[in-house]
């Protein structure tokens, strides 16, 4: 956890510099279409997610501890230069908004320099089914689909402040202790870079929060989104893939791949709702819209914050299933989860933001009121809705601004 403070620390220092240099360079989010933010808002976070990531490498390889990963063994090295490429990827995307076959491109490079250094799976094992070899043929192809998918998923739920950084810091914190636990029961080799990777990613996170809470200070961008998404996957990977036949173990011993999907339950899901979403309407998949997790609990009412802290809580609890069983016996374990799963769903189904629920609202109403109105003039057809005032346009803009006042 040491190589997790050093990551959190340096991560939290040079976001300081990465805002001040986006904010020189014109490097800036501007608030309209599917933004939700107010005002012009600093990006490429990512890059000091990167520098923090590097400089606990450097320091996790200088202790005595950790040496063994490093020995020997190409899988840090590959890490490093993955991240690498994505990023740069991911600040193209964020400066100049490069095309979505060519943002793939770039995430299945980044996932074939994780294969030409090793990190990737070599097994995995399925309920009911056992351990299933990958063949040297299938291992890239397996590789690739499986970093694009954990790059989009955390990019995707990336919408709100604070929302990417916290689901990833849970669910990597989660993993690093799973991992540990397969170390310590003998099933995971001591030497194996996953829980190192995914410890960085929790510190790394931690370290970005501050200044990515809302009112965000900064974005972290398609650069943080996507190099986090690439340490999951990494992470994932080298502990999923290559864990030891145990089949005496419970079904978490026995399943490490599902894990991740437990764990990064929220935006996996997203993911697959916007990909059925998208194709059912025989839009493009990279076509936006707003109709994501976080965008659905916010039209039910709940705040900014509060949407948040509500999905951090779906994942804490996906968390505690995967996790608490592999410490306590199967019929504890389901005791915390079930406390914190009824907390969640209570905070959504009796706490919604009553106050900027109904102001979100309000102004939804009149805006549409005041578009009905225009259209009616546009066509000819006078005017059918002699209710409207003038100033439904102004009264949306005031009723939105104070619940955007309001939204914390």
């Amino acid at each position: 956890m040491s190589v997790a403070v050093v990551a959190a620390l340096v991560t939290y220092s040079s976001t300081f510099i990465v805002r001040k240099g986006s904010q020189r360079l014109g490097f800036v989010v501007k608030p309209g279409g599917r933004m939700i933010h107010t005002q012009p808002t600093p990006t490429l976070g990512g890059v000091a997610m990167f520098v923090g990531f590097i400089v606990a490498m450097a320091v996790a390889r200088l202790l005595p501890g950790l040496g063994g990963v490093f020995t020997g063994s190409s899988e840090p090295l590959g890490v490093a230069l993955a991240g690498l490429v994505i990023v740069v990827v991911g600040a193209l995307d964020d400066i100049f908004d490069v095309s979505a076959p060519a943002k793939l491109a770039g995430q299945i490079l980044s996932s074939s320099v994780l294969w030409v250094f090793g990190v990737t799976m070599f097994w995995f094992k399925l309920p009911f089914a056992g351990i299933v070899v990958l063949s040297a043929s299938l291992t890239p192809l397996l590789t690739a689909f499986w970093v694009v998918a954990m790059e989009n998923a955390v990019n995707l739920i990336d919408g709100l402040d604070g929302l990417a950084a916290g689901i990833v810091a849970i669910a990597s914190l989660a993993f690093g202790v799973y991992s540990l636990k397969l170390q310590s029961s003998g099933q995971l080799p001591p030497t194996s870079l996953g829980p190192l990777v995914a410890f960085l990613a929790f510190g790394i996170c931690v370290g970005f929060l501050p200044h990515n809470m809302h009112r965000a200070k900064i974005f972290m961008g398609d650069t943080g989104a996507m190099f986090l998404g690439l340490l999951m996957a990494a992470s994932t990977s080298v502990v999923g893939g290559r864990t030891s036949n145990v089949a005496d173990q419970t079904f978490f011993f026995f399943a490490p791949l599902v894990i991740p999907f437990v764990i990064l339950g929220v935006p996996m899901l997203d993911m697959v709702f916007a990909v059925i979403r998208r194709t059912a309407r025989r839009t493009k998949v990279s076509s936006p819209d707003k109709e994501h997790l976080h965008h659905r609990l916010m039209q039910m009412g709940h705040g900014h914050s509060r949407s948040v802290i509500i999905l951090w809580g779906w994942t804490s609890v996906l968390a505690l299933v995967a996790l608490v069983p592999t410490f306590v016996s199967e019929t504890k374990a389901i005791v915390p989860a079930v406390i914190v799963l009824i907390a969640v769903i209570l905070w959504i189904m009796l706490h919604p933001s009553s106050s900027t629920g109904a102001l979100h609202a309000k102004a939804s109403w009149l805006q549409k009121r005041s578009l009905q109105r225009n259209s009616q003039k546009k066509a000819g057809h006078g005017n059918y809705f002699p209710d409207l005032s003038a100033g439904d346009s102004e009264s949306a803009a005031s009723v939105s601004g104070e619940a955007r006042r309001l939204d914390t």
